[in-house]
């Protein structure tokens, strides 16, 4: 079960955001990005002002924010859209962060994993792309239950078989 709320003073916002202590159950060699993922998704919809995406980032420690498009206000299952990175926020610091949206900034490519891939796949994706985050969807629902950051393998690697010495971080 996920615990998913609407951020206070950040109308739009989702936050999913469980934060635990997880121990890497496996060696890294066949581990699975299930394994070693962030749980839980920070998102915003493609109208969200750049100022507001800085702060959620600011909010919840994060370096990336998904971007999602509801096509229906009741709607439970939003289409993935796009990612906006720390660089993206940074490289659009000197244009005005209050006019400028998360949908026309997202310049980082979306790129996903299934929660059950070999974690050597995400590591993959990143190089292939340079980036440093991919979504992680639920294969049977295609839904996003988490983020795998290069913190995240870095963190895996270092672990071996043992606990996290920190906090996942998205």
């Amino acid at each position: 079960m996920t615990l998913a709320r609407r951020t206070a003073n950040m109308p739009g916002m989702m936050a999913n955001v469980p934060h635990t202590e997880q121990v890497l159950p496996v060696p890294f060699e066949s581990a699975t990005v299930g394994d070693a993922m962030s749980p839980g998704v920070i998102s915003c919809p493609p109208e969200t002002p750049l100022r507001v995406v800085a702060r959620m980032m600011a909010t919840f420690s994060v370096h990336s924010i998904f971007v999602f498009e509801h096509t229906d206000e009741d709607d439970e299952a939003p289409q993935l859209w796009a990612v906006v990175s720390d660089l993206d926020l940074v490289a659009a610091a000197r244009l005005d962060l209050d006019a400028r949206t998360a949908g026309a900034s997202a310049v980082t490519p979306l790129v996903s994993v299934p929660l059950d891939a070999p974690i050597e796949e995400a590591a993959e994706l990143m190089a292939q792309y340079g980036i440093a985050h991919l979504a992680v969807l639920d294969p049977r629902s295609r839904r996003p239950v988490g983020v795998i950051s290069t913190l995240d393998i870095a963190r895996a690697i270092a672990a071996g078989h043992g606990v996290r010495e920190t906090q996942s971080s998205a």
